[in-house]
């Protein structure tokens, strides 16, 4: 008799699902989330943001299952020196997503085209001074440029590097508001153009490339777009440039003086751009607050971002000290730059000594 060969096949055993199985905040609700809330209940943002990007340490047990050519899977940690017990407690303070951005961007397009339109139906340019013409087609537009190589080469490279999709959603809100800034500044210079004023609307672009007053600006930005680390960019364009050359020169120069020189238009374009970066500067401060109090790894993370002080305060320093005689080209001066770069440090220290952070010896008279 012939003994019949069996083939043998692996028997499925079937268990429960490692989720399944586990007790998580909601697991007993119809409605549940795989998060814990900061309030009673989640906000959109939270149910929209949490957890839409994967992680390994919270939910893929086999690792990532996917990755680049030359080893790193997903989004390696490892792609900046800063380092957190858990990059996930970061939460945008502004609670800034899809339909956020599309929303508080149209209200600005919309108030400053309607400031646009009123200032050419009332001829309001005509009350302007040849010199402060001057001002806003050489600086302002030569600001343009700052704004839009900020907003398309740090901010749009850092948005995807970040571990985990709440910080790089609210780096790419911050990109957003950079190029429509620059947008909006473009806009404005080809509105003045075709005015009746007597305003060249190339000016800004030989400003940028070939005044010297702009030209230590010009390097701190393309400094910047070379930056590898997503943490060292972030930091070094929102906490340092902007502080010290960004604040400096709408904040506290064009927002102080434009009224003087009859014009009342300038000041509701750049002030939408300064809203703009409080809000960016806002969770920027929660992040880097939340890596220099981590139970682990905070004395680390304060060496690194003194570090990065070290290096990038010199330089955002000296831009903003070769900007210093635009101050004297104004024709009616309400502020001197001695008390613009006071403000400007005196908001840096600020957010400094929040930080715990050393503060350098270039702000030192």
């Amino acid at each position: 008799m012939t003994e019949t060969t069996q083939r043998s096949f692996p028997k499925p055993e079937f268990t429960g699902a490692e989720a399944g199985l586990r007790t998580f905040p909601g697991s007993t609700s119809r409605s549940y989330n795989y998060f814990t809330p900061r309030k009673l209940r989640a906000t959109v943002y939270e149910d929209v943001t949490l957890d839409v990007q994967p992680d390994p340490e919270r939910h893929l047990t086999q690792g990532w299952i996917y990755g680049f050519a030359d080893g790193p899977g997903g989004y390696p940690q490892e792609w900046t020196a800063l380092k957190s017990s858990d990059w996930h407690q970061f939460l945008d303070p502004n609670e800034e997503w899809e339909q956020t951005i599309y929303r508080n961007n149209s209200n600005v397009v919309r108030q400053i085209s309607l400031n646009l339109a009123n200032a050419k139906k009332a001829h309001a340019y005509r009350a302007w001074a040849p010199a402060w013409t001057q001002f806003i087609e050489r600086h302002l537009g030569a600001w343009m440029h700052a704004e839009h190589g900020l907003g398309m080469h740090v901010f749009l490279s850092e948005q995807r590097s970040a571990p985990t999709n709440m910080i790089n959603n609210a780096i790419a809100v911050n990109s957003a508001h950079k190029l429509r800034f620059a947008q909006d500044l473009a806009l404005y210079n080809l509105d003045l153009s075709e005015s009746d004023l007597p305003f060249d609307g190339k000016a800004h672009k030989a400003a940028w490339q070939q005044e010297p007053v702009w030209q230590p600006v010009r390097e701190n930005v393309e400094r910047l777009t070379a930056i590898r680390d997503w943490a060292e960019s972030l930091f070094a364009a929102n906490i340092v440039f902007e502080q010290l050359v960004g604040a400096l020169f709408r904040s506290h120069l064009v927002m102080q003086v434009a009224a003087r020189n009859g014009d009342y238009v300038t000041p509701t374009l750049v002030g939408a751009g300064e809203h703009d970066y409080d809000r960016d500067l806002r969770y920027t401060r929660v992040l880097y607050r939340m890596l220099v109090a981590d139970d682990v790894h905070a004395a680390h993370n304060r060496d690194v971002l003194n570090g990065w002080l070290a290096a990038w305060v010199p330089v955002s320093v000296r831009a903003a000290h070769e900007l210093q005689p635009i101050w004297s080209q104004i024709p009616e001066k309400a502020v001197t730059f001695a008390e613009s770069w006071h403000a400007a440090t005196g908001s840096f220290r600020t957010v400094l000594e929040e930080l715990g952070l050393d503060e350098p010896k270039e702000l030192t008279p």
